[in-house]
C-alpha cells in the first residue's frame, strides 16, 4: 500500500469537492459580474448632455472591441484562442450571433436610459433571467433532477424578481417626460429579450468546451460589425461622422465604459460556464442593485422626487436581490449535472468535438499532455495597440459638465477593484482561466 493512501480522498469523493468547488466559483463570478455590468452603464448617462444614443452605443462598442481582444491576449495569449477554434470552429458562428444581439440590445439600453433612468431601466431589462431560466431548461438539461427545493429555489427567485421589475415598471411611470416613459419601458423589455437570447450561444459554447476568453474575443466581431450598420443606416456616414467629432471630448469616457463591460462579461461568462445560465445570468443580474446605486449616490437621479417614488424603486431592487439570494443558494446537485454532461455529450457528438476536451473543460482543466496558453510578440502588441487608443482618446478627453457626486463614484470604484483581484484570483487558482 503507498504510505499516503490513507489521507488520500477516493476519486468520487474528489469529484464531489471539485464540482462543489466550481459551483462556488459560478457564483463568486456572477456577484462579480453585477459589480462591472452594473458599472459600465455609467458613462451611458452621457446621454443626457445630447449625445446621440447610437454614437454612445458605437463608441462603446469600439472599447468593447479593444478590450475583448486585448484582455484575452494578455490573460492567455491568443495561441488559446486559435486552439479552442481549431477544436470548436462551429461555436465561430455562435459567437458572431451573440455578439449581434449583444449590439441591438445595448443600443436599446441607451434609450431606456433616456428615457426613464438608469435606476429603473436596469431593472427591466434584466428580465433576461427568465428567459435564461426558460432556456436552460429546455436545451441544456438545468434544473432537470434538481429537486424540488431547489427547483423551487431557482424560479421562486424568478418570480420574486420578476415582481420587482414590476413595482420597478410602476415607478417608471411616475416620473421622467410622460411622452417617452412607455418608450422608455419598451425599450429596456426589448433589450431583456435578446439579451436572452443571447445566452443560448453561452451555453452552446462551453458546454463543447470553447474557453470563455475565446468566445469573447469572436464575439467582439458580431457586436462591432452590427453597430456600425445600424448607426450608419440611422444616421447617416456624413451625419455620424460629425457627431464622433463633437463628442471626441466624452469619447474616451464611453471607451471605457465598454472596457469595463468587458471585464462583467467575462465574469458572466464563467458563471454561466459554472453555474449554468439558469443560474449565472441571474447572479449576474445583481448590477441592477448597482445600476441603482451609481443612479441615485452619482448621478443624483431620484433627487426632489416624492417619498413614494423612493419607496417603489427601492423596494422593487430588493425584490429582485431576494430572488438572486434564492438563486444563489440553489446550487446545482450531482443529479443534475449529469444531466449537464449527458447536453455536453449530445453537443461534442452533433459537432465533432472529442468528449476527452469536453469532459476536461467541464471540469475546468486542461486535457493531459495539452501545451499550456503562452503569450507570444502578437499578444503583447495587441495589448501596446490597445492601451495607445485608449491613451490618445484620454489625452483629448474633458470632464463633463453634468451633475454628478465623486465620493461615492470614488467608495464604488474600490468595491469593483476588490471583486476583480478576489474573483480574478479565484478563478486562476482553481481553473487556470480554463
Amino acid at each position: 500500500m503507498h504510505p499516503d493512501s490513507s489521507t488520500q480522498s477516493p476519486p468520487a469523493v474528489q469529484d464531489v469537492s471539485r464540482s462543489k468547488k466550481l459551483q462556488l466559483l459560478g457564483i463568486l463570478s456572477g456577484f462579480a459580474a453585477g459589480a462591472w455590468l452594473g458599472a459600465a452603464e455609467a458613462p451611458t448617462k452621457l446621454v443626457a448632455i445630447g449625445i446621440s444614443p447610437m454614437v454612445i452605443s458605437l463608441i462603446m462598442v469600439v472599447g468593447v472591441f479593444l478590450a475583448r481582444w486585448s484582455l484575452p491576449a494578455l490573460i492567455l495569449g491568443t495561441s488559446s484562442v486559435r486552439a479552442d477554434v481549431r477544436r470548436a470552429p462551429h461555436l465561430v458562428i455562435w459567437a458572431l450571433l451573440a455578439g449581434c444581439l449583444w449590439a441591438v440590445a445595448n443600443t436599446l439600453t441607451i434609450f431606456a436610459i433616456r428615457d426613464i433612468g438608469l435606476s429603473i431601466a436596469f431593472p427591466l431589462w434584466n428580465s433576461n433571467s427568465l428567459l435564461g431560466i426558460l432556456w436552460g431548461f429546455l436545451f441544456f438539461n438545468e434544473l432537470r433532477r434538481a429537486g424540488g427545493r431547489r427547483r423551487a429555489g431557482v424560479l421562486g427567485g424568478a418570480l420574486v424578481m420578476c415582481l420587482g421589475a414590476t413595482l420597478l415598471a410602476i415607478a417608471s411611470s411616475g416620473h421622467g417626460p410622460a411622452a417617452h416613459s412607455l418608450h422608455g419601458v419598451c425599450a429596456a423589455l426589448g433589450a431583456g429579450i435578446l439579451w436572452g437570447a443571447m445566452y443560448i450561444p453561452y451555453r452552446k459554447a462551453y458546454l463543447t468546451g470553447m474557453n470563455p476568453l475565446s468566445f469573447v474575443t469572436f464575439f467582439s466581431f458580431g457586436e462591432l460589425g452590427m453597430m456600425t450598420i445600424l448607426s450608419v443606416s440611422s444616421l447617416g456616414l456624413g451625419p455620424l461622422w460629425q457627431e464622433l467629432l463633437s463628442a471626441r471630448s466624452v469619447i474616451f469616457w464611453l471607451m471605457l465604459g465598454g472596457f469595463v463591460w468587458v471585464i462583467g462579461d467575462i465574469f458572466q461568462q464563467y458563471a454561466a460556464k459554472y453555474a449554468g445560465i439558469s443560474r449565472g445570468i441571474p447572479l449576474s443580474n445583481s448590477n441592477q442593485l448597482w445600476g441603482l446605486l451609481w443612479g441615485i449616490l452619482v448621478f443624483g437621479e431620484l433627487h426632489g422626487r416624492n417619498s413614494s417614488i423612493y419607496l417603489e424603486v427601492i423596494g422593487g431592487s430588493l425584490l429582485m436581490m431576494l430572488g438572486v439570494g434564492a438563486i444563489a443558494l440553489s446550487s446545482a446537485t450531482g443529479q443534475e449535472q449529469t444531466r449537464w454532461k449527458e447536453a455536453a455529450i449530445r453537443e461534442s457528438n452533433r459537432y465533432g468535438v472529442a468528449a476527452d476536451f469536453v469532459a476536461a473543460r467541464m471540469d475546468g482543466r486542461q486535457l493531459a499532455g495539452e501545451v499550456k496558453p503562452s503569450r507570444r510578440v502578437l499578444d503583447w502588441l495587441l495589448v501596446v495597440a490597445a492601451t495607445s487608443v485608449f491613451v490618445i482618446f484620454a489625452a483629448m478627453a474633458r470632464v463633463p459638465q453634468m451633475s454628478l457626486h465623486w465620493a461615492p463614484a470614488a467608495l464604488l470604484t474600490a468595491v469593483l477593484f476588490l471583486f476583480l483581484i478576489v474573483s480574478g484570483l479565484a478563478l486562476w487558482r482553481t481553473t487556470r482561466f480554463n
